[in-house]
């Protein structure tokens, strides 16, 4: 497996929580989330990728839709995390941080 492929592997099982943590303090359109993980290098993701997984949020009732309008172009629809959303964040994150620190021992000792 090469390097792009191997991070292509790793960034599918964070993007989940990249998102849900993105929509944490405020509510967000699909294009601002696009543009926010693309800030991040390694979390670049496409369209394409985003609003699959905004849909599938969205029917686990992670988070909500409102339409707003747009000051250029059509109206936005923005999404923000419920209140199930919130506490799917808190385990996820806590789920990720008890990875990240075991898996950081691990490659310490493979020093």
């Amino acid at each position: 497996m090469g390097k792009d492929e191997r991070s292509v592997q790793l960034r599918k099982g964070v993007i989940e929580l990249a998102i849900l943590a993105l929509l944490r303090d405020k509510p967000r359109y699909g294009g601002e989330i696009v543009d926010e993980l693309a800030a991040h290098s390694g979390l670049e993701s496409t369209a394409g990728t985003v609003y699959p997984l905004l849909t599938r949020l969205k029917s686990a009732d992670f988070v909500y839709t409102t339409w707003q309008e747009s000051p250029v172009g059509p109206p936005r629809k923005y999404y923000t995390l419920t209140t199930t959303g919130r506490t799917e964040l808190r385990a996820l994150a806590d789920s990720w941080r008890e990875m990240n620190g075991a898996l950081a021992g691990i490659l310490e000792d493979d020093r």
